[in-house]
């Protein structure tokens, strides 16, 4: 079986999802565009969009009608040249809706898990959660005499536990995707102990054509991507837990987030970081990581207790932030949730005596923004952390502590062969989070 047969009947797991969603947009895309090419034309390509809401799915193919006409609106010069031989469609217009149409109508939403019995390759994107995607996983090749080949989403269930326990003999690999999929370029692929050689090589063709910029991890729960997350997280909970001794837990978590993003030039602080990702989703994470943890527990009481209280984090389907340890006004942090009072306090309450105590920002500092677009980072970078190396405040001496904490973690994922090599960490650092400089560096050398 080709590339193209292999993707002529797909399936996505939890398509309504804000991370199936954006596989499913890219996959039909693709689909699409095979289906389109001279020797493709007369075959029929289906994709399925398996999803536990009937109404979350309606918003999907909303949301994935408006995407295609984007996507056509992009590559319109290319899809005169795709239609040429059709005399009905003249101006852009009805090219651009054709286009459209034949995106919707490659897509079957369904809420039966069913239709998927006659994919020859399913994307897992549901829950983070082991057994559930083990009983699903199982019930999929049971009842599918294809042998399909399945690429999971997951970012910390080692692929090699799900190959094992569905009974799948090497048919599914770790396709990690970074939110949101449609947007993001880096993709973590990850083997299993059992991951046939030509699920890999479809794999990364996949991702050639996808234009993602792909780096391996080793089958360990996390990968390189939440194995330093988790971990740059936990120091950033911990610092605050710390300052918190001389401080209100309110401004702790305000000058440490503030660090984090300003001093260490980050595009979000370290709070953010975690109510963007989801505060439960987080701890979630951690806690399907730790029983391969030998000498770490990665776990916080703090978000235990964020979670017993309903502070969640996470996005709306529209991609907007909701409340979490920070609250949010047009997308900027206004309070900061305190959990001895169950209410959030105000930033601006405490924002200059909080500036105050960590004292002056390095007279060269510059936005995350204007540092990782502006073409000279790597200059701009070093003239920064020289001088914040010369600095003795408490800002400084946090971001220097931070800094060193963030290389250690990456040098071990190197060092514990999670991570094939230090350009990987960094690569992911840079290109899934959109630092604007990787972890191991010398800046502060």
């Amino acid at each position: 079986m080709n590339y193209t047969e292999r993707l002529s009947n797909v399936t996505v797991l939890g398509a309504a999802g804000k991370m199936g969603s954006g596989i499913l947009l890219l996959t039909a895309l693709e689909m699409v565009d095979l289906s389109l090419k001279p020797e493709n034309r007369g075959k029929v390509f289906v994709i399925n969009a398996i999803d536990v809401s009937s109404e979350a799915l309606a918003g999907l193919m909303r949301y994935i009608r408006a995407q295609a006409l984007k996507a056509a609106e992009k590559k319109t010069v290319q899809l005169r040249a795709v239609y040429a031989d059709r005399a009905d469609l003249i101006d852009n217009e009805e090219i651009i809706m054709q286009y459209v149409d034949d995106v919707m109508v490659t897509i079957r939403p369904s809420v039966n898990l069913e239709v998927a019995y006659n994919s020859t390759l399913i994307f897992e994107a549901i829950k983070e959660d082991p057994e559930l995607k083990v009983k699903l996983l199982s019930q999929l090749d049971k009842n599918n005499s294809h042998k399909p080949w399945y690429f999971t989403n997951t970012s910390s269930i080692p692929i090699t536990q799900l190959d094992e326990k569905a009974n799948l003999g090497g048919r599914i690999i770790g396709f990690h995707f970074y939110n949101p999929p449609a947007v993001q370029k880096l993709v973590e692929v990850i083997k299993s102990a059992h991951t046939l050689p030509e699920v890999e090589e479809f794999a990364l063709q996949y991702a050639k054509s996808l234009r993602k910029v792909v780096v391996p991890s080793a089958d360990f729960a996390g990968f390189v991507g939440n194995g330093h997350f988790m971990r740059d997280a936990l120091h950033g909970i911990g610092e605050a837990e710390k300052f918190a001794k001389d401080v209100s837990l309110p401004e702790a978590i305000y000058m440490i987030n503030k660090v984090s993003q300003d001093y260490l030039v980050r595009p979000m602080g370290i709070f953010q970081l975690i109510d963007y990702v989801g505060v439960d989703v987080c701890q979630y994470i951690m806690s399907v990581m730790n029983p391969f943890l030998k000498d770490e527990d990665l776990h916080s009481d703090f978000l235990d207790r964020l979670i017993g209280q309903g502070v969640l984090g996470g996005q709306f389907s529209d991609g907007s932030q909701k409340d979490g340890i920070l609250k949010y006004e047009k997308g900027r942090p206004v309070a900061v949730y305190n959990p001895d009072t169950k209410k959030y306090d105000l930033i601006s309450d405490f924002q200059a005596s909080c500036d105050e105590k960590l004292g002056a920002m390095p007279r060269s500092i510059q936005p995350w923004k204007s540092v990782a677009f502006s073409g000279k980072s790597e200059d701009m970078l070093k003239t920064i952390f020289d001088e914040i190396k010369t600095m003795d405040t408490v800002g400084a001496r946090l971001a220097k502590e931070y800094a060193r904490r963030s290389k250690e973690i990456g040098l071990q994922l190197v060092a514990d062969k999670v991570a094939f090599a230090e350009k990987d960490v960094n690569t992911v650092l840079l290109t899934g989070f959109f630092h604007a400089y990787g972890p191991i560096n010398n800046f502060l050398d």
